[in-house]
Order: structure tokens, then C-alpha cells, then sequence
């Protein structure tokens, strides 16, 4: 058993990616709600505190990262760094500073979005940061200390949540969340490192 910090554990994806984690213990942190640890991606001290208070852990698994939706033309400054430092920054802050704190041969398990491959109007600062946390993935995993592995988890949308992001996403085939689960327990039981795990339809 592995003891396993799961950010963004209450909404839809983090609830799919404990279908995953059934064999460990789960510690829960997100920004609000019922959850073990509160924590903010995007604060660097609030992510050294979840680290400091958990202790000892195994893995980090992140399902968060907050973008901005609007056309490119009309995407303002503001907008895309408010993208780049959820989507992109603030997961590389959880590897950068969990790094220092995560036990030999841990794993940490990021997570990006189907639309950096198959882009929609309005998700071009998603698609931009999902496509940037995938590139990154497969570069630090050569430059990971003490064993450790990295990897993400790239899927479609939800079946879960389809009710809120269908309409946006016409032509798009929906996953169940158990789907993407398992491909949450490939990243943190298996032995792959460096991966972009598709989950599609």
C-alpha cells in the first residue's frame, strides 16, 4: 500500500482518479471542501505546506488546473496567465518542490487534456498548457532524482461531465470516469515513466 496525496480529489476527474486507488491510502487536498489538506496550486508556499504536513507519501496524484476559456483574439494578458500559472506552473511547482519531499521511487502523476490534440473553439489556453505539462513530462523524467517517475494523464472529457461540457465539445465520444481511472493506476502502480497516457474514445 502506498500512501497517495490526491489533489482536486471532489470533482469529477479526481473522483475518476480514485477508481484508480483503491489499494492505497488516499490523503484528499483541494482548494475548498471536505478534503484531508487544503492547498492552492498556484501559491508555492501553500503547496511546501500540503508537503510539510503530509510527511511521508508515495505519490502525488493532481486532476486541477483552472484555464481560461475565449477566442484567441479576444484572450486578454491577464486571461493567459491565469491559465499558465494553474494549468502549466502550478503542477510544475508541485514536481519542483514535491521533489524535495516525495520518497525514493515515488511517482507523480500530472494531468493535461485531450485538447491539445483535438482543439475547440474557446480552449486555446487549455490546449496551449495541456500541450506544454505533456512536453514537460516527457523531458523531466530524464532528470528526476532518486527514482522517481513522472507521467500524465491526458483525457477526453467525462462521462460524468458531460451534461456541463457536451455542448461544447460536438463530434467528441465520452469516457466513463473508471476508464481514466485506470489509467491513474497505471501511472502510480506501474513502472512507466515519462508517459502521455491517452484516455479516448
Amino acid at each position: 500500500m502506498k500512501t497517495v496525496i490526491l489533489i482536486g480529489a471532489l470533482g469529477k476527474m479526481g473522483q475518476a482518479a480514485q477508481t484508480g486507488l483503491g489499494n492505497h491510502k488516499v490523503i484528499t487536498a483541494g482548494r475548498s471542501g471536505n478534503v484531508d489538506h487544503l492547498v492552492d496550486i498556484t501559491d508555492e508556499k501553500s503547496i511546501e505546506s500540503l508537503f510539510e504536513k503530509v510527511g511521508h507519501f508515495d505519490a502525488v496524484v493532481n486532476t486541477v488546473g483552472f484555464c481560461e476559456y475565449e477566442t484567441f483574439e479576444s484572450m486578454t494578458e491577464s486571461q493567459w496567465l491565469t491559465t499558465i500559472m494553474s494549468k502549466m506552473m502550478g503542477q510544475i511547482n508541485l514536481v519542483r518542490i514535491g521533489q524535495k519531499y516525495i520518497a525514493d521511487g515515488g511517482s507523480f502523476t500530472l494531468i493535461s487534456g485531450i485538447l491539445n490534440m483535438k482543439p475547440i473553439p474557446f480552449a486555446i489556453a487549455d490546449a496551449t498548457t495541456s500541450g506544454a505539462i505533456d512536453t514537460f513530462v516527457k523531458c523531466v523524467a530524464h532528470e528526476m532524482p532518486r527514482n522517481t517517475r513522472i507521467n500524465v494523464v491526458n483525457p477526453t472529457v467525462l462521462t460524468e461531465a458531460w451534461e456541463v461540457y457536451g455542448e461544447m465539445m460536438p463530434g467528441f465520444e465520452p469516457v466513463p470516469g473508471r476508464l481514466v481511472g485506470k489509467a491513474f493506476e497505471r501511472s502510480v502502480d506501474g513502472f512507466i515513466n515519462g508517459e502521455v497516457i491517452v484516455v479516448d474514445a
